[in-house]
């Protein structure tokens, strides 16, 4: 179970948003949470001057409206009762059970999913504080509601599940209008309002990822020259199939005079993170690609998707970026000089050349190592055979004049033979004669 909070600032466009999808089948009014009437009784201006009243009792805050929608795995199978009991029970957890509410089921989505609509204000005029109130009360709601219902847990890849855009099947879309409309919308509602972009061509990069595109016809058309629009769905060639839908049929409105205040707002938003796209670029280039194409697949690690644009002929003339993590679209000329379709090529040509010049030196340097390896070889085995003959020398050397002062010290320490001694008669001491007595 993953929350989205959102707190627009009108609560009329907000309540049209899940009215009209009521009346297009893509949704259905499920529950009126603390309404003087019961769900079935209530009509549109009833759901309206219920909330319009409580809100009118505080002039001073800034946030007075919060849209809600609470997503469940695809695999979920939840009864209308059983989303009317989630959804009393999560507004009570997160501090909102005493306000009223509206309680809608969406089915324009391949997951279950409903919307609420509340306001912050009190009966008696104060709000509701709702700073972190997605990162604390919601989370912690969410995951006690799994626990009691055994709902599947909203980790990091089931979040990224729910809210991955997915691309039109054109083959199943094309037969019908009302498939083909809930495909585009489903798009629509994941890109135009999350993205930063400033021309349609800029928006069609975006929308033709998913097999969608804005589509005003030809200039000297009916519906260019009264600033018409319609959304068509791509087939695998990139070429237009199915029926074409009007922007004003659809609940949002997308229609060109909206997309043109989107243009306004990305050109000043997108600024900001134009530097972080260009360090994409150039760490990408400074691993030197062997090619475009290898390098718009490195980009793509960077979580960058660059889109080549081709002419009739198959020749590239342009280059588009879209940063998935900032959400802008840039095309490479708005980067900068040097990071156009030409001066990448120029730059990925250089690169190329860089590299194999180093390779070429590197094995140069190899190759007039091993030669003198080589050469030095037969010197350093007559050295080796010459060293151990003065070695062999120097050892027999030593040998001997360890033997000769063996020799030595054997001589002066055996006892010595004097064979011509004189005879022990010679040596013998003459006695003394003794003086007589007088």
């Amino acid at each position: 179970m993953v929350a989205n909070i959102e707190t627009p600032h009108s609560l009329l466009k907000a309540l049209n948003y899940n009215e009209n999808k009521v009346k297009k089948g893509a949704a259905e009014f499920l529950h009126a949470g603390n309404y003087l009437k019961d769900s079935e009784e209530l009509n549109f201006y009833d759901k309206l001057n219920r909330l319009k009243d409580q809100i009118s009792l505080n002039d001073r805050a800034t946030t007075k409206v919060l849209h809600i929608s609470v997503n469940f795995h695809p695999s979920e199978k939840l009864s209308k009762d059983r989303l009317v009991e989630i959804s009393n029970l999560y507004m009570d957890k997160i501090g909102f059970g005493e306000q009223p509410f509206l309680v809608y089921q969406h089915y324009d989505a391949a997951h279950p999913h409903i919307h609420l609509l509340t306001t912050n204000i009190r009966p008696d005029g104060s709000r509701i504080n709702t700073h972190n109130l997605g990162r604390n009360q919601s989370v912690k709601a969410s995951r006690e509601i799994e626990k009691i219902y055994d709902l599947v847990k909203a980790d990091g890849k089931q979040k990224q599940e729910l809210y991955q855009i997915k691309a039109v099947n054109a083959q199943k879309a094309k037969y019908g209008r009302s498939e083909t409309k809930r495909s585009i919308t489903n798009v629509l509602d994941a890109v135009l309002d999350k993205y930063k972009y400033t021309s349609l061509a800029e928006l069609n990069v975006i929308l033709k990822q998913y097999n969608v595109m804005a589509d005003r016809g030809k200039e000297e058309g009916r519906i260019y020259r009264h600033r018409g629009l319609n959304y068509r769905i791509l087939d695998i060639n990139g070429n237009k199939t199915g029926v074409p839908i009007k922007a004003s049929s659809i609940y949002s409105k997308p229609t060109l005079d909206y997309l043109e205040q989107r243009f306004k707002q990305s050109q000043h938003l997108r600024e900001q993170y134009k530097p972080k796209l260009k360090n994409a670029i150039d760490w990408t280039l400074r691993n030197k690609p062997n090619t475009m194409s290898d390098f718009l697949l490195r980009l793509e690690k960077e979580k960058v998707t660059g889109v080549l644009h081709r002419n009739a002929q198959g020749f590239v003339y342009g280059v588009t970026f879209i940063d998935q993590r900032t959400k802008c679209v840039f095309n490479g000329s708005d980067i900068g000089k040097s990071y156009s379709v030409a001066a990448l090529r120029e730059r990925i040509a250089k690169g190329q050349i860089q590299r194999e010049n180093a390779l070429a030196s590197l094995l140069k340097r190899q190759t007039s190592a091993t030669n003198l390896f080589q050469k030095e070889l037969p010197h350093k085995k007559e050295r080796a055979n010459t060293n151990d003959l003065k070695e062999e020398r120097k050892n027999d050397k030593f040998e001997n004049t360890v033997s000769k002062s063996n020799d030595i010290l054997e001589l002066l320490l055996r006892k010595e033979r004097n064979d011509n001694r004189l005879p022990y008669e010679l040596l013998r001491k003459r006695k003394k004669k003794r003086k007589p007595n007088l």
